[in-house]
């Protein structure tokens, strides 16, 4: 399981881009949030097998239709453990089981 933090930009505020992405990044069985910034761009987390963060980092240059994605950066969080129980593991939090929308 691997763990990175993107930043898109260009035209994807005010087009349904966290929508698209929340819905993308279900589909592909991934958990984590996404979410606008002050400065137009759009930020999210996003947790899962390597092949599907792939898939994502793909679908991200793409976007929704009125989106026009000029840039996405990446930034690793850090590989993580695979764990299917709810809860802490090793005083740790479990990875989010979900991917939403932060507003």
């Amino acid at each position: 399981m691997t763990r990175s933090r993107f930043r898109v930009t260009g035209r994807v505020q005010g087009v349904g881009f966290r929508s698209w992405t929340g819905r993308t990044a279900r589909a592909l069985g991934l958990a984590g949030w996404v979410r606008n910034l002050p400065d137009g761009s759009v930020e999210l987390e996003a947790l899962g097998p390597v092949e599907r963060m792939d898939a994502l980092r793909e679908a991200l240059w793409k976007g929704p239709m009125f989106a026009r994605v000029t840039g996405v950066e990446e930034q690793s969080v850090g590989e993580q453990p695979h764990s299917d129980a709810p809860g802490t593991r090793d005083g740790q939090d479990a990875p989010p089981q979900d991917f939403h929308i932060r507003f």
